[in-house]
């Protein structure tokens, strides 16, 4: 029994070992992204229309992968911008759930049919979460 519980855990460690490089790569590369593109780039984006605002912000959430304090902190920036509630709502979901920027790692650990559905999936709701959230917001 512990034979197949170390043959398992020797497996596993391989292949974290050969996905190190790609994850360390990703990390980097979605560190900087906040740092890069300013908080005016995203703002030019929306429109004032929910639906297309929660489109938008779901599509720039996806690319602009992190984690979910520094999307706390720039969603609390763009309302203080003058960015709708629900354009900030779907950036964050879709900034914390989707993640194109970490899809080769993800298709290297989860597979590629996995990862694609889990992002695609991931991206409807953000936008139908946002829709919601404004939605309720407004009736209470």
């Amino acid at each position: 029994m512990f034979t197949k519980l170390k043959q398992s855990a020797i497996k596993s460690f391989k292949s974290l070992y050969k996905m190190l490089p790609l994850i360390l790569g990703v990390l980097l590369l979605v560190s900087l992204i906040p740092v890069l593109i300013p908080k005016s780039f995203y703002i030019r984006f929306f429109q004032k229309n929910p639906i297309l605002d929660s489109v938008i912000g779901s599509i720039i959430g996806s690319v602009s992968a992190g984690s979910p304090i520094t999307s706390y902190i720039l969603g609390g920036e763009f309302l203080k911008d003058g960015l709708s509630l629900t354009a900030v709502t779907a950036f964050i979901v879709a900034w914390v759930t989707v993640g194109i920027m970490q899809l080769p790692a993800e298709f290297l650990g989860l597979g590629k049919k996995f990862a694609i559905i889990r992002n695609a999936t991931s991206f409807l709701f953000a936008i139908i979460v946002a829709l919601i959230t404004v939605f309720l917001l407004n009736v209470i």
